[in-house]
């Protein structure tokens, strides 16, 4: 007679969390940016009400986690999430969930499409192992609601603003309006110029969207991109890699040469910031851009 092995937690590679409480864990299930839809979550109030203790927690980062459920238990509690369409997350040194905020679907202020591009980081990199934890986060634009520069990778909607003379009535509420005080405007002999400094601009769209005569046009859109953040106990805002890279496919592969230099040159349990600081962020940026840029 064939004796049956007992389920082992896989707890190494996907979001399974044991508890100090002996023999109980924590599951922590996927979301990318934040999306359930109402079937998933029936699924995992029904798991946590089984196998649980009728609550779930959410998390930081746009995930739900179920705690309290016992070792013995969580077999049957995988197998009924993912019946309902419900993934479990990733622990240890791997990609974790990708958040996102709602972006130009829903939100005025969203410059480009978040739920796409967190959706294609999520085919392309979660679970993928690296020599630590490794966060992304894709944010619709300066507003940075989900923290790009506190991530690994953040991807943030950027807006180049462009100056149009002939339709400016002089009404300085520009100069008023700009968060980091980038635009100046100056006398000439033509009357008068206004201008955004580029190294001051924050690429947000406050001109852009503000503008009553609509002498702020888009210049140049896309996406700021940024690497090497990280929280946690030695916290580091991200360095900006590329103000404004103007095509997916430029995004996506520099997402891929900064992930593919931080697998080759990270040591483990170092973050990828940490990584930056060690090497230096110039020869980085010069191994990820290419030297020519």
């Amino acid at each position: 007679m064939q004796v049956q092995e007992p389920y082992v937690a896989p707890v190494s590679k996907v979001g399974m969390m044991g508890q100090k409480q002996p023999n109980y864990y924590v599951l922590r299930l996927k979301a990318v940016a934040g999306n359930l839809t109402v079937s998933q979550l029936s699924c995992i109030a029904g798991v946590a009400e089984r196998y649980g203790r009728g609550a779930v927690h959410l998390s930081t980062r746009q995930g739900v986690e179920i705690h309290y459920v016992h070792r013995d238990n969580l077999e049957n509690a995988e197998i009924e999430l993912k019946q309902g369409g419900v993934e479990l997350g990733s622990c240890g040194p791997r990609v974790r969930v990708i958040v996102g905020c709602p972006g130009a679907e829903t939100c005025r202020m969203g410059v480009f499409d978040t739920k796409k591009i967190a959706s294609e980081l999520d085919a392309r990199y979660f679970k993928q192992d690296t020599p630590s934890k490794f966060k992304m986060a894709v944010t619709g634009c300066a507003n940075n609601c989900t923290k790009a520069n506190e991530n690994d990778i953040g991807v943030r909607g950027a807006i180049e603003p462009k100056w149009i003379q002939k339709a400016c009535s002089d009404c300085s509420l520009c100069i008023s309006l700009c968060p980091v005080n980038a635009i100046e405007r100056q006398e000439n002999k033509d009357g008068h110029t206004y201008a955004s400094d580029q190294e001051k601009c924050i690429n947000c769209n406050i001109c852009t969207s503000n503008c009553t005569d609509k002498a702020w046009v888009v210049g140049r859109k896309g996406y700021t991109l940024f690497i090497g953040g990280t929280m946690g106990r030695v916290p580091r805002f991200a360095s900006i890699l590329k103000k404004v890279v103007e095509s997916e496919e430029e995004l996506y592969s520099l997402i891929e040469k900064a992930v593919t230099f931080y697998r080759g040159n990270g040591q483990k349990k170092e973050r990828f910031g940490h990584m930056i600081d060690r090497i230096g962020l110039d020869k980085v940026k010069e191994e990820i851009l290419g030297k020519a840029l």
